[in-house]
């Protein structure tokens, strides 16, 4: 029972912590991330298609996107997506492909950007939490002595610490990314 409370507990830290890094993904920092459209939805023949499904997305050079669809015809909806994404983004179509030059962060941008993804961290915090809620509600239904059930709150806190300095770590490499230009 023990050990099934405390893989529980990982697992959905675990998950919290993936999650954290997946949404880290989507804040640019002034340099190009093909990882930035992913959120990019594109109207293919009336149905929203992933831009990834639709195009190939490089990394040319370190300040710019290259977006070439395996269908041309899609190049003015894959433009339309990228404007109504609202990234921040202008892309430049040239009849065979879409380049995207990634303009430079300024100061309040990046300190904006630095609000946003603490409040991703807090998020993600705040499910580890929940995960060690979770974890001593289980703890609760097992009716275990109450020397073992001490010494399982004490791991479950114990995970809960380890992946909230994770977390700290990760939003502190972030940050540094974010703020340097």
């Amino acid at each position: 029972m023990r050990d099934e409370i405390l893989n529980e507990v990982e697992e959905n830290a675990i998950k919290a912590l993936n999650n954290l890094g997946e949404r880290f993904k989507t804040v640019r920092t002034g340099r190009a991330n093909p990882s930035s459209l992913d959120k990019v939805m594109v109207n293919y023949y009336g149905v929203p298609t992933p831009l990834r499904q639709l195009a190939n997305v490089t990394v040319p050079e370190a300040r710019q996107l290259l977006i070439k669809p395996f269908d041309k015809g899609a190049l003015s909806n894959i433009e339309k997506a990228i404007y109504e994404a609202n990234l921040g983004y202008t892309p430049n179509n040239d009849g065979e492909s879409i380049r995207i030059v990634i303009p430079p962060l300024t100061e309040d941008r990046r300190k904006e950007l630095v609000k946003t993804v603490k409040g991703m961290s807090e998020d993600a915090k705040v499910s580890i939490r929940n995960a060690r809620h979770d974890g001593l509600d289980l703890l609760k239904d097992a009716d275990l002595p109450e020397d073992e059930t001490k010494n399982i709150e004490t791991e479950i806190q114990n995970i809960v610490n380890k992946y909230n300095k994770k977390v700290e770590e990760e939003l502190e490499e972030k940050e540094k990314d974010l703020m340097s230009v």
